[in-house]
């Protein structure tokens, strides 16, 4: 049985290009997600590169002390 991974299908924006190095246990393990994503989707293996941003839109979106945080800051900006 395959669990269901937190990531859905990968979508297509307009990039602003950023430079990163990854240890490479961090790297395997994005090659892992994208074989696994890519299975549960019926696709192929998806390059680990691209995982990198709907992840971290899905952790800063997930994130709830970022988010009262912003909203702080936004309400004090305001003021």
């Amino acid at each position: 049985m395959m669990s269901k991974l937190k990531l859905g299908p990968i979508a297509d924006q307009k990039p602003i290009k950023v430079q990163v190095e990854l240890p490479a246990a961090l790297h395997q393990d994005l090659s892992d997600y994208a074989d696994l994503l890519g299975r549960e989707q019926g696709l192929p293996a998806v390059e680990p590169a691209r995982l990198i941003v709907p992840m971290l839109q899905r952790f800063i979106a997930t994130d709830r002390g970022f988010s009262k945080a912003r909203r702080t800051k936004t309400q004090n900006a305001s003021d």
